[in-house]
């Protein structure tokens, strides 16, 4: 199933890789193959699409970058309800570094991501060779969370027309300047039967939200506690999901990490200031993990 039709400009996968339980996994690549491999792991409700500038630079700068969709997310497969947990999505994220021949995969991860991220490497599912944590730790704030849940599940019937997509869009994130031309926002959206505008990803998703499950953030916690691999926490200065005290509580736990806090970003990160975001993870890799 998916939610409807592609929109004409929605950009084609550059490939598809099965994932856990034969589900298949949407991605697109940029760099050499034989570079370092670096996953690039989106948030709820995202699509890899957030990942391209950052994967472009990544790609330049001598690594192999890849940006996929989750299950239940783009151009991935839906899968059964039950079948949404990060665990799962754990095993899509080995399936994936596997299938792009790496053995120990940086992996960079916002939000959802970097829980996939966290969980892969605490549980010893990954060898990862580097962390980059994006607006994403073991204590997040409630509320900043409570925001995104409400937005994802507004008009769950669809949209009437783009625009209204993007007012809930602009709504959302009152800092960025509202596109003018909307084909931008065909890759967010597929067009139902009804006719109606719908996400893009399987509102089943929905229901085994865990953000602020508290098992989940212990789980969370306890995977910082094996941390050894160097380690990056890039927090939005604007964020209301990741506060300050939030990225403080995180480097007391893994005192070995680094931290960069980036001015005029939110939550989106990389979405909101790649410059400076793509700028701060290359650093920090050509310090703990080269490309040459």
């Amino acid at each position: 199933m998916s939610a409807g039709e592609r929109l004409p400009g929605t950009p084609v996968p550059m490939h598809k890789w099965e994932g856990a339980g034969g589900v298949m996994i949407a991605g697109d690549t940029w760099g050499d193959p034989s570079g370092p491999l670096v996953a690039l792991l989106h948030g709820g409700g995202q699509t890899r699409h957030a990942w391209k500038g950052a994967g472009e630079t990544l790609g330049g700068s001598g690594y192999h970058a890849v940006a996929f969709d989750a299950r239940g997310h783009g151009d991935s497969d839906w899968a059964d309800a039950e079948s949404y947990g990060p665990d799962i999505m754990v095993e899509d994220l080995a399936c994936v570094a596997r299938a792009l021949g790496s053995d120990n995969p940086i992996l960079v991860g916002a939000s959802m991501g970097g829980g996939v991220s966290l969980m892969a490497i605490g549980q010893a599912k990954v060898d990862a060779k580097a962390l980059v944590l994006v607006d994403m730790a073991p204590r997040i704030e409630p509320e900043g969370s409570r925001r995104i849940q409400e937005f994802m599940n507004q008009a769950p019937d669809g949209f009437d027309s783009l625009e209204e997509v993007a007012a809930a869009i602009a709504n959302y994130q009152p800092h960025r300047p509202r596109p003018r031309n909307l084909d931008g926002l065909a890759k967010n959206v597929r067009l139902a039967a009804n006719g109606k505008y719908r996400w893009h990803w399987d509102p089943a998703r929905r229901k085994t939200q865990i953000a602020n499950n508290p098992a989940y953030r212990q789980r969370l916690h306890d995977c910082v506690d094996t941390l050894t691999l160097p380690t990056l926490l890039v927090r939005g200065g604007l964020s209301d999901v990741l506060s300050e005290e939030g990225a403080q509580s995180f480097l007391q736990q893994c005192p070995h990490a680094e931290y960069v806090s980036v001015k005029d970003a939110a939550h989106m990160v990389a979405g909101d200031r790649n410059d400076i975001f793509a700028g701060s993870v290359i650093e920090f890799l050509d310090r703990v993990a080269p490309a040459k």
